[in-house]
Order: structure tokens, then C-alpha cells, then sequence
């Protein structure tokens, strides 16, 4: 039996059923952290909503990431959903940052509500609203920002993905997924802890509540 209240929340406006149709197709799977999901190139079969934990959706070039957007509790991976429609494999990579419930549609499945509950195209558009602000935030802060203040938004970030201040990330880490050296990161959070906008401490780095 799924989880009920999830359905009904996530699902409820396309009716019984509709609630009678994911009872009997959905999976509910557990990740553990750092594992990953899915690479690119490979070939999709289900659509994940996300139930508990994060997951990180990115590109890699040279070994170094580019991330595109954290899918969150209740959220679905737009990406996943739009290579249905191609040739389903997927053009991203994505990795559980925490351990992490996720409820699985067969992608075969998804054509098939598609016709028979077109309302829940409602569900779609709203996820394609939410990523687009996430990769035009990517992108702005890539263009515009200055390196230390990329740095400070991407701990910022990781900290309202996880809800934990302090939060561990390795300099390395944050290179990686910031397109940089590992050299240079720490050059970076040397500079904005002594202006006073993170604290290094040994369980991890905090951002200072005002």
C-alpha cells in the first residue's frame, strides 16, 4: 500500500480514480545518499516524484558538474519527464544527496494518464515553472556573480536543501560542482569567512543566523 497522504496531496485533484491507477502501477523505492540515479545516456523508464531527501540534477565536462536544480520533497524531475516524449534517454545526471523515498511511474504508464487524465498535465507545467527559475538562477549566477559570491549561494543553497547549519562540504566538493579548483575554493571561503559570512568549524561550515 502506498503512502496515502502523499497521493492524496501530491495527486488528489485528478480524482479516485486516478488515486485506484497509481495504487497499482507506482513503486515507492529507498536511495541511499550518494547514489546515483541516473547518468546520461541511459535510457529512462520511470518518472520519480520525490518523497523525503534531495536529489542533485547535473551535466558533467571534464570530470567537473554543472548543476542544473535539488529536486525536493513533493517535486519531480522535469528533465525525466521531457525525454518521454524523445527518445527517453536521459541528458542529465542525478545523484541522492541525502537518503532519499521516491515514487516511480513507468514511463509507459505516463503516456497512458496523459490521455486518459489530461489534468494532470497541471502537475507538469508547474515542475517546468519551478526548474526554469532554478536554471535561470544557475545561469545568472554564473554570468554575474563573482566567484565568492557563487560560493556563499551554493552553501546557502545546500543548507535549505538539507536543513543542516553547519553542513559538511569538502573544498573539493564545492570545486567540483562549482566548475573550479579545489586551490581556489579555499582561497574563496578563507576570504568570506574573515568578512564574516560563514564560520569553518569542525563539523562542518555555518552560516551565520542574524
Amino acid at each position: 500500500m502506498l503512502d496515502s497522504q502523499f497521493i492524496l496531496n501530491k495527486f488528489g485533484f485528478l480524482g479516485s480514480d486516478f488515486s485506484i491507477e497509481i495504487q497499482k502501477h507506482a513503486v515507492i523505492t529507498d536511495i541511499k545518499a550518494k547514489t546515483e540515479i541516473i547518468r546520461e545516456g541511459q535510457k529512462n523508464k520511470f518518472v520519480p516524484f520525490l518523497m523525503k531527501g534531495s536529489i542533485k540534477v547535473f551535466s558533467l565536462n571534464d570530470g567537473r558538474e554543472l548543476i542544473y536544480y535539488y529536486i525536493k520533497p513533493n517535486d519531480s524531475c522535469l528533465m525525466t519527464f521531457s525525454s518521454i516524449f524523445s527518445d527517453y534517454k536521459s541528458r542529465v545526471y542525478a545523484i541522492a544527496e541525502e537518503d532519499s523515498e521516491v515514487l516511480l511511474i513507468p514511463v509507459s504508464i505516463i503516456h497512458e494518464w496523459l490521455i486518459r487524465f489530461p489534468q494532470i498535465n497541471r502537475l507538469f507545467y508547474g515542475e517546468y515553472e519551478k526548474r526554469f527559475v532554478d536554471v535561470m538562477n544557475m545561469v545568472n549566477d554564473a554570468v554575474f556573480h563573482k566567484l565568492d559570491k557563487r560560493v556563499l549561494n551554493y552553501i546557502k543553497q545546500q543548507i535549505a536543501v538539507t536543513g543542516n547549519n553547519p553542513i559538511r562540504l569538502t573544498h573539493k566538493e564545492i570545486a567540483n560542482n562549482l566548475g573550479t579548483s579545489r586551490e581556489v575554493v579555499s582561497r574563496v571561503l578563507k576570504k568570506v569567512e574573515n568578512e564574516g559570512e560563514i564560520i569553518q568549524t569542525k563539523e562542518g561550515i555555518k552560516v551565520p543566523v542574524n
